[in-house]
């Protein structure tokens, strides 16, 4: 009997370390939801901030390909600070694990 209940007790074991993978497996993909989320909104952010300074600096006539270039660059500065922030936390992460 006591062999039974060991059994029991290790079948238990598996169905819990399984539903951790599970578990393990959907926070991996909303981790990479939320970072394609992140970068959303900071291209968003970038083009409001872009438009709103030519708003409040408007002539009657705007040049939207101006405006396009500018929405851009700020993309990409913004884009190249993303990826700095990303190595220095994967930089923090290495060290603290050495």
């Amino acid at each position: 009997q006591s062999e039974k209940e060991l059994q029991n007790m290790v079948k238990q074991q598996e169905e819990k370390m399984l539903q951790l993978i599970d578990k393990s497996g959907e926070v991996t993909m909303l981790k990479g939801e939320v970072f394609h989320l992140r970068r959303s909104l900071q291209r968003a952010e970038s083009e409001a901030k872009v438009l709103w300074e030519e708003v409040r600096g408007q002539e009657p006539k705007v040049d939207t390909a101006y405006i396009q270039e500018r929405v851009l660059l700020q993309q990409q500065v913004d884009k190249l600070r993303l990826l700095l922030l990303e190595r220095e936390e994967e930089k923090q992460m290495l060290s603290d694990k050495y």
